[in-house]
């Protein structure tokens, strides 16, 4: 994964993501540019998965305690 491409925000990551899934669906890249585009996202797509993990497990150890149960937190839904 290229260094610029490591140092995006999951937010930046996902919204060139975004942009290269339009352009290869717009079928308008002649095909030596849609491979690299192609590429390109995937690298994207791998680091926006690996941010997601990450912050999945850091949830996860905000609501387990060091036994490993589950610590009683409010559901953001029932706040209403």
């Amino acid at each position: 994964m290229s260094e610029k491409i490591k140092e995006l925000s999951f937010e930046e990551a996902l919204e060139k993501l975004e942009k290269i899934v339009a352009q290869l669906e717009s079928g308008q890249t002649k095909l030596e540019d849609a491979v690299k585009v192609y590429e390109e996202g995937i690298q994207l797509k791998k680091l926006c998965e690996k941010k997601l993990v990450e912050a999945q497990m850091k949830v996860e150890k905000l609501t387990l305690n060091k036994q490993g149960q589950p610590i009683n937190i409010e559901s953001l839904d029932e706040e209403n």
